[in-house]
């Protein structure tokens, strides 16, 4: 459950499999994670090119956490795949002179709400903090 409306958005792409389910824990609990959060449920987060992250912070996206199985994935491959791409990312954003932390990878799994809490909230004061920059 969302709270008050912040500035940044933030932009979750929760992994069907484990994080998402994560996520729908921490509604099942009635917990609450700030407003301006948007969850993305997604297959595999690999799937998506390196031009879709620069292009989320090109139309107001402030903040990207992506939320996978980690090793757990059932995808063999796909997250040392994914962590791989997002090092290119992650290149890319510094030659736009974008902050990296703005985009950050994390496993969570099916029961993690106190996780997914924990990295939603943490996305969102950096999100501030820099936008207050």
């Amino acid at each position: 459950m969302a709270t008050q409306a912040n500035k940044g958005k933030i932009l979750i792409l929760a992994t069907e499999t484990c994080a998402y389910p994560g996520a729908n824990s921490v509604g099942q609990t009635h917990s609450t994670y700030p407003a301006n959060t948007y969850i993305l449920r997604v297959r595999a987060p690999v799937l998506f090119p390196e031009q879709f992250y620069l292009d989320c912070f090109e139309k107001g996206i402030s903040g990207i956490i992506i939320m996978s199985c980690g090793e757990e994935c059932p995808y063999e491959g796909a997250y040392h795949a994914l962590a791989k791409r997002l090092d290119q990312v992650y290149k890319m954003m510094k030659e736009r002179s974008l902050d990296i932390r703005r985009l950050r990878l994390t496993a969570i799994c099916t029961v993690c709400n106190r996780a997914f809490l924990k990295e939603v909230n943490q996305m969102n004061d950096l999100v501030k903090e820099l936008d207050e920059i």
